[in-house]
């Protein structure tokens, strides 16, 4: 009623090499290091994106328009802050110098579109010489940045 167990091949069961073979090497490539680097990368990525934005803090002015389509080169952005102190992306620029400077990087730029921000506190005159400085300098289409979610003064209701 019991059932033997029968090895096959005879023997102890161990397979020989022979001494004048080598082993082959693996024809298998591993991808999960590929893939674990990979996710790791994204990660850091979706995570580093929102940070790489024009970082001078404004207090946007609302509204109630539409935003621009975007541009297939980095955008020109100047800031007016609450001080007043201007700003072209990241560097802080004084007044007398703003002029030069747009006509330099117009010179390197294919598009004349620029990016006004300015705080909501300033004086509307500062924001009309700064567009004037703009347009001095080599850039005429000035797009102004404002806050979504303002009063849409009687039109329709988004």
């Amino acid at each position: 009623m019991g059932a033997d167990i029968i090895k096959s091949g005879g023997g102890t069961g161990k397979r020989r090499r022979r001494s004048g073979r080598r082993s082959r090497p693996m024809a298998e490539i591993n991808v999960t290091p590929f893939v674990d680097v990979m996710l790791v990368l994204l990660i850091i990525f979706m995570v580093a994106a929102p940070l790489l934005t024009v970082g001078v803090p404004v207090e946007l002015p609302k509204t109630a328009a539409n935003p621009l389509p975007g541009e297939q080169e980095e955008p020109l952005t100047v800031t007016i802050a609450s001080d007043l102190s201007i700003t072209i992306q990241t560097t802080e620029v004084a007044a007398e110098d703003l002029v030069p400077k747009l006509r330099a990087i117009a010179s390197e730029r294919a598009s004349d579109r620029v990016y006004l921000r300015a705080d909501g506190a300033i004086p509307y005159e500062a924001v009309v010489q700064i567009m004037g400085a703009l347009n001095a300098g080599g850039f005429s289409d000035i797009g102004l940045v404002t806050d979504i979610g303002g009063p849409s003064l009687g039109g329709p209701e988004n």
